[in-house]
């Protein structure tokens, strides 16, 4: 089955996204939502699609002509109220990249697990989840050991990365264990550095090309699509494709 899909935010990542689902046969991308009004088409590697601007246009109308199966949203939080009641009724399946929810946005988003199928993660690449993952697990090992974390994004990034701070949120870390570092064009570099008394263990993910979001989310979809209603992280997905491989051993 081909999961048809509405792209909310097209700018460097959601253009990335773009590219990537538009070229999956498993995804049919049937049209691009953007803040600003733009061209009426974008042109995207499988030819064109459909623009709406979101907040000037029904959306509802738009769904009704425009139907999707889901919607992937790489764009501001705020783009959630706009769509949220329209996704609840629809049960439209929804995977959010955003990284700053406000708590009530994100309290909101799990409301809305009740009625479909609705993923948050603050960075979507498959690297990343897998690293936070077995951060987790070194963490519960040795305990003792201490541990910091550095991040590295482009110069005109001005806030500390939304995946450090998961990152320190899921090792139980305060904030100031994060070193942010702001260099020319970098995507995106995540370290999760382990100093042991005779040894030290460096985690470490590199986003390359903003692509690395979309074969995330094309992930996501594709797990989601299996699942029941409610709220999930990328991480809830990641380990239940590890408990089927310990139980397949």
């Amino acid at each position: 089955m081909v999961i048809k899909i509405g792209l909310v935010g097209y700018g460097k990542a959601g253009a990335a996204v773009a590219e990537v689902l538009a070229g999956d046969a498993r995804f049919e991308l049937c049209w691009i939502a953007r803040q600003t009004a733009s061209a009426a088409m974008q042109k995207v590697a499988m030819g064109e699609v459909p623009v709406l601007t979101l907040g000037e246009a029904n959306l509802s109308d738009w769904l009704d002509t425009h139907p999707v199966d889901a919607l992937v949203d790489f764009s501001v939080p705020q783009s959630l109220t706009l769509y949220g009641e329209e996704l609840r009724r629809r049960e439209l399946m929804l995977v959010s990249a955003i990284s700053a929810y406000a708590p009530e946005q994100l309290s909101y988003a799990r409301s809305l697990g009740a009625h479909t199928r609705v993923l948050c993660s603050p960075n979507i690449t498959l690297g990343i989840n897998f690293l936070i993952m077995a951060a987790r697990l070194l963490r519960q090992i040795a305990p003792f050991a201490d541990v910091e974390i550095l991040e590295q994004h482009f110069k005109a990034k001005p806030e500390v990365s939304g995946t450090a701070k998961k990152i320190a949120e899921s090792l139980d870390l305060d904030a100031e264990k994060i070193t942010s570092l702001r260099l020319g064009g970098i995507v995106g570099h995540h370290e999760v550095i382990f100093g042991f008394p005779y040894q030290t263990v460096r985690l470490t993910h590199d986003s390359i090309k903003r692509e690395a979001f979309g074969t995330g989310a094309a992930f996501a979809l594709a797990e989601l699509a299996l699942r029941d209603r409610g709220f999930y992280t990328f991480e809830d997905l990641l380990m239940e494709k590890v408990r089927g491989q310990w139980l397949a051993q």
